[in-house]
C-alpha cells in the first residue's frame, strides 16, 4: 500500500504542467488511502483493546467474588488466569463483521 502510494506521488511530482499547489492536491490524494488504511488498523486495535480490558475488569471482578466467598489464594489465582486465557482466545478468534477489502481497503499490500 505504501509503494502505490509512493509510485502515485511521484507521478504527481513528474507532472512538468502541473502547478505547485495542483501538486500538492495530487499528492494528498494519494496518501488518502493509506491514511484510511492506518485509521481503520488503529479503530480495529482499539476496539480489540477495550474487549480485552472488560473482559480483564469482568475477570477480575469475579476473583474479588471467589477470595469474598472464602476461596483459597491459589484456587482464585487459577480461577483469574484461566477466566483471562478464555477471554483473550475468545476474542482471538473474532471475525471481522465486514471484509475490509469491500471497502477499497487492502491491509495486505
Amino acid at each position: 500500500m505504501q509503494g502505490l502510494m509512493f509510485r502515485c506521488s511521484t507521478g504527481c511530482c513528474e507532472d512538468s504542467q502541473a502547478t505547485v499547489q495542483q501538486v500538492h492536491r495530487c499528492i494528498e490524494r494519494c496518501h488518502a488511502p493509506l491514511a484510511q488504511g492506518q485509521a481503520l488498523v488503529t479503530s480495529e486495535l482499539e476496539k480489540f483493546q477495550n474487549r480485552l480490558e472488560w473482559c480483564t475488569m469482568h475477570c477480575n471482578d469475579k476473583a474479588k467474588d471467589s477470595v469474598e466467598a472464602g476461596s483459597k489464594e491459589l484456587q482464585v489465582k487459577q480461577q483469574l488466569k484461566s477466566c483471562v486465557t478464555k477471554c483473550v482466545d475468545d476474542h482471538m478468534n473474532l471475525n471481522p463483521s465486514h471484509d475490509q477489502e469491500d471497502e477499497g481497503v487492502s491491509l495486505i499490500h
